[in-house]
């Protein structure tokens, strides 16, 4: 069962001290880090993007921390927010520029050492990413939140703003799709 941390007790009052800041990030980071990482790697295509942009995550949390307010929104769906902001940048700006990146190619190089094990890994995540790509992206941002970052719907639904219930009907409208242009995780 998944672990959740409970740190609004800490967030209730209004946090004026750096000492206060300071501790409360750290908490904050230790208890997010993983899931708001699995999420961006959901997002994007490389780690070394998505360690950037979970970086600048973090970074855009400790410079507003001290704003947050849990009347408007719980803390976990206030970082999950900005995390979506932080993707929707990210892509917003490789629009404007057009670049080859070489991080995918490093990844594939590196990270294994029996080349036919490389070259099936290379087609199952070739297969994913071509049907992830069918996606809309508010479809590819649900699935992200569902299975990269373990939110539950009703959390989903407080991070985009659909309801509870439309969140469930897209994802299973989804795995649906997902599932006829994959075929079975045993083909995978």
């Amino acid at each position: 069962m998944q672990e959740r941390a409970l740190l609004h007790p800490f967030v209730k009052e209004k946090i004026q001290e750096k000492t206060d800041i300071d501790a409360l990030f750290t908490t904050i980071f230790e208890t997010f880090y993983k899931r708001i990482f699995n999420y961006m790697a959901y997002r994007v295509s490389s780690l070394h993007t998505a360690e950037d942009l979970t970086s600048l995550v973090f970074e855009k949390t400790l410079a507003k921390l001290s704003t947050y307010s849990q009347e408007k929104a719980p803390l976990e769906v206030w970082l999950f927010a900005i995390a979506r902001n932080v993707v929707n940048d990210h892509y917003r700006s490789l629009k404007r520029r057009s670049f080859f990146s070489l991080d995918a190619v490093k990844e594939l190089v590196s990270s294994r050492k029996d080349p036919e094990s490389m070259i099936l890994q290379g087609e199952r995540n070739g297969k994913l990413n071509k049907a992830l790509n069918t996606l809309n992206s508010r479809e590819r941002n649900i699935v992200a939140l569902k299975f990269g970052a373990n939110l539950k719907n009703i959390e989903i639904a407080q991070v985009t703003g659909i309801t509870e219930s439309n969140i469930g009907v897209i994802l299973y409208r989804t795995m649906k799709k997902l599932k006829t242009e994959i075929g079975s995780v045993e083909q995978l």
